[in-house]
């Protein structure tokens, strides 16, 4: 009897937690603009400056198109140089040792909205992980698994803002938020990694969402 009370104990309190993870899920989701006006998101375009290491800045500008297209340029004498993107078949990414563009058949694009989004169908698993304080806030902690991929996000606990994502090779700290439409979105991202080679920080001025895109932003 004993064993059968602990076991449902333990069912009880993984669906509680379930729910709970879920929950900030969705309050993020609703607090940043709600899942309609996400799902209405078909094209954006970023520009603004992104600081590699501690003197190399560049002007930048991405774009982005549902389902999955992206382009990242920096501006050289005012003329943009792509330095990553998927067209829809193959992707692109800079050689820095050859200094030349290079084609990638096996590249992996990002999904166009966070991994958060309809994660229950992306066959995602939520779990809440409890409450951590970084600095002098606290904020409530929650993983995403799939398969053997695990990401956590770190959620405001007042407005349930994102504020850190944490991948197998990548943190990602989000600020500045800004209303763009009827969206909330970041100005400011930090990406810092264990080697510490590929850190950057992006420091956005500008955001335009649901805009046409001419029909060659993906043409590498």
């Amino acid at each position: 009897m004993n064993r059968i009370i602990v076991l449902f104990a333990i069912i009880f309190s993984q669906i509680i937690f379930a729910q709970t993870a879920k929950e900030i899920i969705d309050r993020n989701i609703e607090s940043s603009g709600g899942l309609t006006q996400w799902k209405l998101l078909n094209t954006v375009q970023i520009q603004g400056r992104v600081t590699l290491g501690v003197n190399d800045s560049y002007l930048m500008k991405i774009y982005q198109q549902r389902p999955n297209l992206t382009k990242t340029a920096i501006l050289l004498a005012g003329k943009e140089t792509p330095v990553e993107g998927f067209d829809g078949k193959n992707g692109y990414a800079m050689n820095y040792a050859q200094n030349k563009l290079t084609q990638y058949n096996d590249y992996v694009p990002e999904n166009f909205d966070n991994d958060f989004i309809d994660y229950e169908s992306k066959g995602f698993e939520a779990e809440l992980l409890g409450k951590e304080k970084i600095g002098e806030q606290v904020y409530f902690k929650v993983e995403l698994t799939k398969n053997v991929n695990k990401t956590i996000y770190y959620f405001d606990v007042k407005n349930y803002s994102l504020y850190r994502e944490i991948k197998k090779d990548e943190t990602l700290t989000y600020s500045d938020y800004r209303k763009v439409g009827n969206l909330l979105m970041p100005y400011r991202i930090e990406s810092s990694s264990p080697k510490k080679d590929s850190d950057y920080v992006m420091m956005i001025n500008k955001i335009e969402i649901n805009k046409e895109l001419p029909k060659n932003t993906f043409k590498f």
